[in-house]
C-alpha cells in the first residue's frame, strides 16, 4: 500500500504581509511505515517573524487537521506527539515537518499555513482525521 501525500503551493492566511509567500516542496507518495519530510520555503520573510507558522493537513472528504506550529516547542497534535518533529532552519526562512512511522491514517494533503492569529483549539485539533480505505 502506498499513502499519496499531494504537495501544493499555498498562499498565506489573512493576516500576513502580501508579499510573503509559502512554497511546500517534499516527496509525493510515501509507504507506510517510512518517515514524510516536507519543506516549506517562505519568500518574503521569515520564521523569526511575529506570525503563526504551522502544519495542517486534510484527509479526502474530511476537516482540516492541526499538525503543530513552529514555536521552538513540541506543542503538537497529542495524536502525533510520538511521531513528529517541526523544525527551522539557520537562515530562519524553511521550516521543516517530519512525520515518522507513516500508517494509513496519515494519508491527507498537507499544507503549510502562516497566519497572524491562532484561532485553533487544542481539543479539536487533537482529533485524528480517518481515511476511507
Amino acid at each position: 500500500m502506498m499513502l499519496l501525500c499531494p504537495l501544493l503551493v499555498l498562499a498565506l492566511a489573512p493576516g500576513i504581509q502580501s508579499q510573503s509567500q509559502l512554497q511546500e516542496s517534499g516527496p509525493g507518495v510515501v509507504k507506510p511505515g517510512e518517515t514524510l519530510s516536507l519543506t516549506c520555503t517562505i519568500t518574503g520573510g521569515s520564521v523569526t517573524s511575529s506570525y503563526w507558522w504551522n502544519w495542517i493537513r486534510q484527509a479526502s472528504g474530511k476537516g482540516l487537521e492541526w499538525i503543530g506550529p513552529w514555536t521552538g516547542s513540541t506543542n503538537y497534535n497529542p495524536a502525533l506527539q510520538n511521531r513528529i518533529t517541526i523544525s527551522v532552519d539557520s537562515s530562519s526562512t524553511k521550516y521543516y515537518l517530519r512525520l515518522s512511522s507513516l500508517i494509513a491514517t496519515d494519508t491527507a494533503m498537507y499544507y503549510c499555513v502562516g497566519s497572524s492569529t491562532v484561532t485553533q483549539s487544542r481539543a479539536g485539533a487533537a482529533q485524528n482525521g480517518e481515511v476511507d480505505s
